[in-house]
């Protein structure tokens, strides 16, 4: 028997959770309902039930921007995310899992390692793994979109199946947000949430970077990445929906790590646009080709739309408006 998901969603959670159970149902309907519930929270995988009759699973959820926190409880169990499973839905997550009760057992990228009561460990979506756990448990899993995260593949290759203690050092810290951050997520707005979620993926990134060596950022990396989509917004800085994500999505990237790179510079992706494209607008204006298409005509030339919005942007940034520059040219130039 085939039991639907909305079919075993409770609704004593808060309005901000989803939640997904198998307590009201039989014992013998509860294996396939566990699965569809697991790979719907996850990512498709494979869950073998250990019990005769399998004991009551749930899973309470909540999104945080590009994070989703969910708490898991149910009896022993195995799940494996094969080659066969990636191949057929290949998003790339990032599950970091924190044991609160049971021992877990999981395997990735050559690894096996131990994950006990106090630790938690990292699972890349993208590669093979496997994860068992032999008796009733408990666990709290924090789900990142791996573009999302700015560390080399390598790097968090070599962390994958490691039990992560948390009695010191940048684990400790990590795990300290994390815990304060899915204990508060029922009551966080939406901005709230996202600005929490950053900051988590900040301080993801840090502990990567320390346990592999790598604490400071990858600046000749960094730097050739920031050249290169600073190209490509030159190459369409005519075009007036040159967005922010329209350019992550050209470079292969996340909108937050393009932000990310230019703040670096002290800098917004939308000023840094804005400038190029005012600076050359104030050069056009004093070309002949301004008196053939207008001020406004100008603006358009360089991805302003809107007539208003160019001669304000323009104003605060050159003190007078277009049509002044325009006009005050000759002097300018000299």
């Amino acid at each position: 028997m085939t039991v639907a998901l909305s079919s075993v969603v409770p609704s004593a959670v808060a309005p901000s959770a989803k939640s997904l159970s198998t307590v009201e149902l039989s014992a013998s309907d509860r294996a396939e309902s566990w699965h569809e519930a697991v790979s719907h929270t996850f990512v498709p995988m494979t869950v073998e039930l250990l019990e005769d009759e399998p004991a009551a699973g749930t899973i309470v959820s909540h999104q945080l921007g590009p994070v989703r926190i969910s708490r898991v409880q149910a009896g022993p169990q195995v799940v494996t995310r094969s080659r066969r499973l990636i191949a057929a839905d290949d998003r790339s997550t990032l599950i970091l899992s924190v044991q609160e009760h049971g021992t877990a057992f999981k395997e990735q990228d050559g690894r096996e390692t131990v994950v006990r009561p106090g630790q938690f460990s990292l699972s890349d979506s993208s590669r093979a793994f496997r994860k068992a756990i032999t008796e009733e448990f408990a666990f709290t899993s924090f789900h990142f979109p791996r573009a999302e995260l700015d560390v080399r593949e390598s790097d968090l290759r070599a962390l994958t199946a490691t039990a992560f203690c948390t009695t010191g050092g940048s684990a400790a810290l990590v795990m300290s947000y994390l815990a304060g951050m899915a204990r508060q997520a029922p009551s966080l707005s939406d901005t709230v949430g996202r600005r929490a979620a950053a900051t988590a993926l900040d301080l993801l990134a840090m502990l990567v970077d320390d346990r592999t060596g790598n604490a400071r950022p990858r600046g000749q990396h960094t730097e050739a990445t920031l050249e290169r989509v600073k190209d490509h917004i030159l190459r369409n800085l005519r075009d007036p929906d040159l967005t922010p994500a329209v350019i992550a999505e050209a470079n292969h990237m996340s909108v937050r790590y393009l932000h990310k790179l230019f703040q670096n510079e002290g800098v917004s992706v939308g000023g840094w646009i804005r400038a190029q494209r005012l600076e050359r607008c104030s050069r056009d204006l004093l070309r002949p080709l301004a008196e053939e298409v207008g001020v406004s005509g100008i603006g358009r030339r360089w991805g302003f739309a809107n007539s208003s919005h160019f001669s304000r942007a323009f104003r605060a940034a050159y003190g007078v408006t277009p049509r002044d520059w325009q006009t005050e040219g000759g002097a300018r130039a000299a």
